[in-house]
């Protein structure tokens, strides 16, 4: 009951369909007015669908200049075991590291690897494409909004979100999966952790020792979302907007970054992109518990409402829109490929 209410009087766990009928309203509108409800492909010709379902996210590293993400190999579905420790070796890459779905869903199977035997047992149970990526060594993450307009010379940040991970914190006494329960935000995510640690939390931790269960900023997976919109400035612009031009194609969406510090991420030094979101992308800002469900639909719609009209630009520059027939076929297989990530 507890966590019921926890929910209910917090709509950053809404259901995402209840959040967003004024959404849905505002795209039949859009969608009327480019007769086709499939428009969103066209907001960033250079991603697969836009970036808005069955993009491969492989194919967006490619696009970014190699030195702004860490090092990432494609492990195609059915390939041996061997094939992948050989990779690995040909790549350089080491444990601990990443292993995650190269079509994504919100987070879902993705792992931090410690040693071969867990990569071993990823490898066996995944049934699908996945990457294996070096562990990005800066301790922030933060999720910035981007937009520019097709001709335009320049683009500009729209938002930005600051993530904490599920971390506990130590007082001596209880064990971390007491620890767990006294946070109906951490609670929600126990089953997961407990899958993912085991034993583990029974562990007691001394007091003032912080443990991070969750090494990764995701919002279904336990992260804790906050506002920092208020950290925009013409230099933090400027660099994001220097990487985001040097990515063919790309006019609209989400780059969730790790970074040493802001005084250093706004001087364009020691940040890693975690990954580039596209079509699909949430101002994700709107989930801090600070703010209203009037004021998500007001940023939701916005940026909707961006994206509208970069398609349009596009559009009229060639770019054509999905079929309907195309569409409805990439949304079946992103339906089919979701379930598959959900029973991993």
């Amino acid at each position: 009951m507890r966590l019921f209410f926890h929910k209910l009087t917090h709509w950053e766990y809404w259901p995402m369909h209840v959040v967003y009928v004024p959404v849905y309203l505002l795209w039949l509108w859009y969608a009327l007015r480019s007769r086709t409800i499939f428009f969103f492909n066209a907001a960033n010709p250079g991603i697969k669908n836009g970036g808005f379902f069955m993009e491969s996210k492989m194919n967006i590293y490619a696009l970014i200049p190699p030195q702004f993400y860490p090092k990432t190999q494609l492990v195609a579905s059915g390939i041996s075991w061997s094939q992948v420790k050989e990779k690995m070796h040909k790549l350089g890459l080491t444990y601990p590291l990443i292993a995650k779905p190269d079509v994504g869903l919100r987070g879902s199977a993705v792992q931090k690897i410690e040693s071969e035997s867990q990569l071993e047992k990823y490898h066996q149970r995944a049934g699908f494409d996945y990457l294996i990526q070096d562990l990005i060594p800066y301790e922030n993450e933060v999720g910035i909004f981007y937009v520019r307009f097709p001709g335009a010379s320049n683009g500009r940040i729209t938002g930005i979100v600051a993530k904490e991970f599920l971390t506990v914190t130590g007082d001596g006494t209880s064990t971390m999966e007491e620890l767990l329960q006294k946070d109906p935000r951490h609670q929600m995510q126990y089953k997961a952790i407990a899958k993912e640690h085991g034993q583990n939390l029974k562990k007691v931790l001394p007091m003032g020792e912080k443990c991070t269960l969750v090494p990764y900023g995701n919002h279904i997976r336990g992260a804790k979302f906050i506002d920092a919109s208020h950290r925009i400035s013409a230099e933090l612009n400027q660099v994001i907007d220097q990487v985001c031009r040097q990515i063919p194609g790309f006019y609209f969406g989400r780059l969730d970054l790790m970074f040493e510090s802001w005084e250093q991420l706004e001087a364009g030094e020691n940040f890693q992109i975690v990954e580039l979101n596209g079509s699909a992308s949430e101002p994700t800002h709107i989930y801090d518990p600070k703010h209203s469900l009037f004021f998500g639909w007001k940023e939701l719609i916005r940026h909707i409402s961006y994206m509208f009209q970069i398609s349009q630009i596009n559009h009229k520059k060639g770019w054509a829109y999905l079929t309907f027939s195309e569409g409805m076929r990439e949304y079946q297989l992103h339906r089919k490929h979701n379930r598959q990530i959900l029973n991993f």
